[in-house]
């Protein structure tokens, strides 16, 4: 699994030892140095079956900052696609890629359900 996160996150730490603690083998991967590219987003998006507007990192200051609460609804999704390729601290984290799911931002409940883990 690849595991994209901003390490200062506190919500990215508790997911990383969340994965750790139950024994999750990953590939970290820092969204500021290493930002995922449009591509990688359609495709993330198309296996995680949600809408494109949970990508975006709505609580981050470059979000509130761009004014694209305002902006999303008249832009095209390539539009969208390549405005989060542009700066990771757009992109909604930590976000966990497997081979049959993609799911982003941090609930266990959804993280124990995708990776089969029962139990506390």
């Amino acid at each position: 699994m690849l595991f994209i996160e901003y390490p200062k996150c506190s919500t990215c730490q508790k997911a990383r030892k969340w994965l750790e603690a139950n024994g999750a083998a990953f590939e970290a991967r820092h969204i500021k140095e290493d930002n995922p590219t449009a591509e990688e987003l359609k495709a993330w998006r198309e296996r995680s079956g949600l809408p494109l507007k949970k990508f975006f990192n709505t609580s981050g200051m470059l979000y509130k900052e761009l004014h694209l609460k305002d902006r999303l609804p008249e832009m095209g999704e390539d539009e969208q696609y390549a405005l989060l390729a542009s700066d990771g601290m757009l992109v909604k984290r930590p976000l966990l890629v497997g081979d049959n799911f993609v799911l982003a931002g941090f609930r266990e409940a959804e993280w124990k359900a995708a990776l089969g883990i029962t139990g506390d």
